[in-house]
């Protein structure tokens, strides 16, 4: 089969293009300003990618036309559209689907699925569970967000030939198509669901929380009876959720009264299981969050048969996700790192995830509001309880309908604001100083910040 797929370098929709390759499918695909990580992992599985949605592509007349959701009926100031190709492809009544619906039909059938839903930690929780699950030597297939340190690639089949093969998939609550806007996550039909948490998110498609909670509430309807669900007990949102109504077992986590709970600090801490000490885990993964994470990865490892023994020993050699508080140098005495944190709770969480690992040397943060959210200006109120635990706050400011410095005014001298990249980098070296941390956090490619940072704390040695 031949797909060609609108939208190939999203996380996402890159996944499905290496499964549809390694499926042996010719996977073709196109994208707005085609960029790397993924398209160079793309062009290393040798698929072909086209800049633009022009419609002469009609002519690789491949069998069915992937959609990603980045692709809309929008228009141009002109009138003229602003994805040509689908319009062509609308009006030859040719085939074509959304990337969760092929990867459903094509990938997922006939798999244990488990999929790891909720507002953050979905990337690094996927990732902890296929790592989990590869080395108890399930040879899991998955597809995640990111990239894992532990497989070095976003997606792969696994091991096909084992009856009920597990797939271990990050289940985002984004709509699925300009076509189809239920979540992504319905499609999947999941055995196993992690539901690790929900805030109110994606202020450009629901209009409040419970939008979402619903959206959940129908992922929980798609889960069979011999399933499990594993919440975070810490949730009244996800508590709301199974109230509509559930048809699985239900194993908890996090809160004082659960199945699964963690004491000691995030670094080194004992799992319980229903009040009895069960393991150990004992790893490099900083904060509370991530502790949250751990316990809802070996929650639902055991649902497929690994112990939580094995899942900690598995977790003892975790490596984390690309852009999850990683460091991407050190100039000056300086330490630079980059982070995928875009919403308020996750920008805490990181910080705080910092601040075990760093004591009481200064955290300069230095972040861009860029998901479709924060650019609404939907939770500017909640950045300065977000930044608290930095000792700096450095905001990009382009590009923005609402003003942060009047939104980050609660900070006081702490907080800064920029328009361009090169004045955030000048504030941020103009107050640097040997054994800083500067945690830069943006769910985009920032301008290449980090590189920047870098030279310019480096001239000052």
């Amino acid at each position: 089969m031949h797909i060609h797929i609108l939208g190939i370098c999203g996380t996402f929709m890159g996944g499905v293009a290496a499964l549809a390759r390694e499926a042996g499918h010719r996977v073709t695909g196109c994208d707005a300003g085609v960029y790397p990580p993924m398209s160079d992992q793309l062009r290393a599985l040798g698929i072909d990618l086209i800049e633009g949605y022009d419609a002469g592509q009609l002519a690789l007349a491949p069998d069915v036309w992937v959609v990603g959701n980045v692709v809309s009926r929008a228009r141009q100031p002109d009138g003229s559209p602003k994805y040509p190709l689908m319009e062509a492809i609308l009006d030859q009544g040719l085939r074509y689907t959304s990337g969760p619906q092929w990867l459903a039909e094509n990938v997922l059938q006939g798999r244990h699925v488990l999929a790891v839903a909720g507002t953050h930690g979905k990337t690094t929780t996927t990732s902890m569970l296929a790592w989990i699950l590869e080395h108890a030597g399930l040879q899991p297939g998955f597809l995640v967000g990111g990239v894992p340190l532990n497989f070095g690639v976003s997606a792969r089949l696994g091991n096909t030939a084992r009856p009920r093969a597990p797939f271990v998939i990050e289940a985002d609550e984004y709509d699925t198509a300009f076509f189809d806007k239920r979540s992504k996550f319905i499609h999947y039909r999941p055995r196993t669901a992690i539901l690790n948490n929900l805030e109110f998110d994606h202020a450009d498609i629901f209009d409040d929380l419970a939008a979402i909670e619903r959206q959940f509430h129908h992922l929980v309807r798609t889960i069979p009876s011999t399933g499990r669900i594993v919440v975070n007990g810490l949730e009244e949102s996800l508590a709301r959720v199974l109230h509509q109504g559930c048809w699985s077992e239900v194993r908890s986590f996090g809160a004082a009264v659960s199945d699964f709970r963690a004491e000691g600090e995030p670094n080194r801490f004992e799992v319980l299981e229903q009040g009895h000490r069960v393991t150990q885990v004992q790893w490099e993964v900083a904060g509370v969050h991530n502790q949250l994470n751990a316990l809802a990865a070996i929650a639902a490892a055991q649902h497929v048969g690994v112990t939580p023994a094995a899942a900690a020993a598995a977790l003892r050699e975790f490596r984390n996700v690309r852009r999850r508080l990683e460091v991407r140098g050190v100039a000056g005495g300086v330490t630079v790192y980059d982070d995928f944190a875009h919403h308020p709770t996750a920008i805490r969480t990181t910080i705080d995830g910092l601040r075990r690992q760093v004591g009481a040397q200064r955290i300069l943060a230095v972040f861009e509001p860029r998901s479709n959210t924060m650019k609404l200006g939907t939770m500017k109120a909640q950045l300065p309880w977000s930044l608290e635990q930095a000792d700096l706050a450095f905001c990009h400011a382009g590009g923005l309908g609402w003003d942060p410095a009047e939104a980050l005014r609660p900070m006081g001298d702490r907080a800064r604001v920029a328009q361009t990249v090169p004045e955030l980098v000048e504030q941020v070296k103009a107050v640097a100083r040997p054994g800083d941390h500067v945690l830069c956090m943006s769910n985009g490619g920032f301008g290449g910040i980090h590189a920047k940072l870098l030279q310019a704390l480096g001239a000052l040695a």
